[in-house]
């Protein structure tokens, strides 16, 4: 996905604008298993994903527990480390070799200060985030294990082929078992 495409997705900004933002991003290549971002460290960058899925999980009595599926398109940020500049809570792994578009905080947000479009775009970004949040929460509380594994292969059904079935299992809050049941029933 190109960057232009993200950018308007968030929010639609002036060519000018669009161009600030662009000279400020490097594409990177990275490779499946590196975790690009990690729990209790504050993150100095913001990442796209051009090509490829990634997966952010924390650890809970000892146990990796997965909260979101990142695919083409999508932004990958620590909000506690972008909005509060403090360490972040999850840690986000690369399932597939990636290719990102990457800025680092600081040139962002010295964007934001010069520029009332991006600062705008950036809002955007936050809000956009905030409300996937919200909606990721409430799905996880409604619904019995087959209802949101539907919900997934309704939404997301590509994650099926790209994801490891134990990590589907940990972000529906079921064991891999039960998640095999489910799928033998449907």
């Amino acid at each position: 996905m190109k960057f232009e495409q993200i950018i308007d997705e968030v929010y639609i900004i002036s060519d000018n604008s669009k161009q600030l933002l662009m000279n400020n991003i490097k594409e990177v290549t990275l490779p499946k298993g590196l975790n690009i971002l990690n729990s209790d460290k504050i993150e100095r960058k913001v990442y796209f994903i051009k090509k490829g899925i990634v997966r952010a999980y924390t650890i809970f009595d000892g146990d990796e527990v997965t909260f979101w599926f990142g695919q083409e398109g999508n932004s990958i940020l620590s909000m506690r480390s972008y909005i509060e500049k403090k360490a972040s809570y999850e840690t986000i792994e690369l399932l597939e070799d990636c290719v990102l578009y990457e800025i680092k905080m600081n040139d962002l947000q010295g964007l934001y200060e010069t520029n009332l479009e991006l600062a705008n775009w950036g809002r955007k970004l936050a809000e956009n985030e905030l409300i996937k949040t919200e909606e990721r929460f409430i799905s996880s509380q409604l619904g019995t294990a087959i209802q949101r594994y539907k919900k997934l292969l309704i939404e997301n059904p590509s994650l099926i082929n790209r994801v490891q079935l134990g990590y589907i299992a940990s972000y529906l809050g079921i064991s891999q078992v039960t998640l095999s049941r489910i799928r033998a029933e449907i």
